[in-house]
């Protein structure tokens, strides 16, 4: 294989900042989307709770990349990658079994117990980012001792966490939410391969999403029917729910917005930084948990302590792995593997290179156009007619935490956003 010329250190050092920066909007945005999982608590079947949540997601991840680049924008991708396209499906199906779990687990251990418990994902990540994808490779051995040792610190918080669901629910209801926790963590963990291959081939996160959300609601709905009996008994449950599906389609929506950027950050800082660092999401749901919805409360002091205590320690694994940073040997080998994935699939060296330094490798405008525009407004009505029938869910909700919460969140999207797009457009 020739010899890759190396990124400018400049442009290396942009890039690596604005993945830190995606990593840890994307926390925040996917911690606050996992809230509308407490109306769980007032019965809802959990795979109806996922279903909706799904459909919200279908509804963003092809309205979004419209209305921010464009469908011709995507068909271009398409052309230089058609393979992703199957990747981009399976990643969906294998989102869609983990999203379910967690509802499972929200249900029998609490949302402020299973979030660190499924974000084991990161774990399993950094292995399958060594393994495949060359990362850490050409690294010195202070950067994998903070990648290795942020894990293990990650590991010791999960197990206080784990520890701590016992004192919260009966034994068999603890056990099961901590299995359903974990078994979506290796789910979400797997996920990460589809992802990074199809960056590393210079695929945009923008066009990735738009056939990631065809596996996540086909398989979303079979489980759907299978679990509840069948189509009939499945429709029965969606009509009782209909005051409260606008919540867990507003849900989905806002999980779109922390995916999409924890996509870039694994296009620029990598799986083993960037999944990490979007795992603070655990720090966000803790803060929904305890200051919106009172979850600790009437909790002993020793629960306290083992909750806050692990999810302290798992975010310190977490910062630390964040803060180990690429260095120039290791991102040689990182367009090492880059290349290699393109000549297996045929694509062009420089679509595949441009893309890694986030340009676009054309000059080709992509303009919007009515196609655009329709997906954009059927979202848009649909969320609406949803909005029109909802009802305030009754859950005992502090409303100024919430809209605190909500503040940050949007300041976050609104930095994150501005810096993505100066130095990258999106690519």
């Amino acid at each position: 294989m020739a010899e890759v010329a190396p990124l400018d250190e400049r442009r290396l050092r942009r890039l690596q900042t604005v993945g830190i920066l995606c990593g840890l909007t994307a926390g925040a945005w996917l911690g606050a989307a996992e809230t509308p999982t407490k109306l769980v608590t007032l019965g809802l079947s959990p795979v109806v709770i996922s279903l909706a949540m799904v459909v919200g997601v279908f509804l963003a991840r092809w309205s979004l990349p419209a209305l921010i680049q464009g469908t011709s924008y995507i068909a271009a991708d398409l052309r230089q990658a058609p393979h992703l396209i199957v990747w981009a499906v399976l990643a969906g199906c294998l989102w869609a079994v983990a999203n379910t779990l967690t509802i499972f687990a929200v249900r029998d251990v609490g949302l402020s117990i299973a979030f660190p418990l499924w974000n084991s994902n990161s774990l399993l990540g950094i292995f399958w980012g060594i393994l495949f994808f060359n990362e850490l490779r050409g690294a010195d051995w202070r950067r994998w001792v903070g990648v290795l040792g942020g894990a293990l610190l990650m590991f010791v918080g999960a197990t206080a966490l784990a520890i701590a669901s016992s004192a919260r629910a009966p034994n068999a209801d603890a056990l099961r939410g901590v299995v359903a926790a974990l078994t979506a963590g290796v789910l979400w963990g797997t996920m990460y391969i589809p992802y990074r291959k199809a960056y590393l081939t210079g695929m945009s996160p923008l066009s990735f999403i738009t056939f990631f959300t065809v596996g996540e609601l086909g398989m979303m709905t079979t489980l759907a029917v299978v679990y509840s009996g069948g189509v009939t008994p499945l429709m029965h449950q969606l009509a009782g729910a209909r005051h409260v599906l606008f919540w867990l389609l507003l849900g989905g929506f806002v999980w779109v917005v922390g995916d999409l950027f924890q996509q870039y950050a694994v296009k620029y800082a990598g799986i083993t930084r960037g999944i990490p660092l979007s795992n603070t999401n655990q720090l966000w749901g803790l803060l929904w948990a305890v200051l919106v919805f009172g979850e600790l409360s009437g909790a002993t002091s020793s629960v306290y302590t083992q909750v806050i205590g692990g999810s302290l320690i798992m975010a310190l694994g977490a910062g630390v792995i964040a803060f180990a940073s690429v260095s120039r040997g290791e991102h040689v080998r990182w367009e090492e593997a880059a290349a290699r994935e393109g000549a297996r699939y045929g694509v062009d060296p420089a679509y595949t290179r441009a893309r890694g330094e986030g340009r676009d490798p054309t000059a080709t405008s992509h303009r919007r156009t009515w196609v655009d525009w329709l997906v954009v407004s059927g979202a848009t009505a649909t969320l609406i007619g949803f909005a029109s029938v909802a009802r305030a869910p009754e859950l005992a909700i502090r409303w100024q935490w919430a809209a605190a919460l909500s503040i940050v969140t949007l300041g976050a999207l609104v930095g994150c956003g501005a810096a993505l797009w100066r130095t990258t457009r999106f690519n």
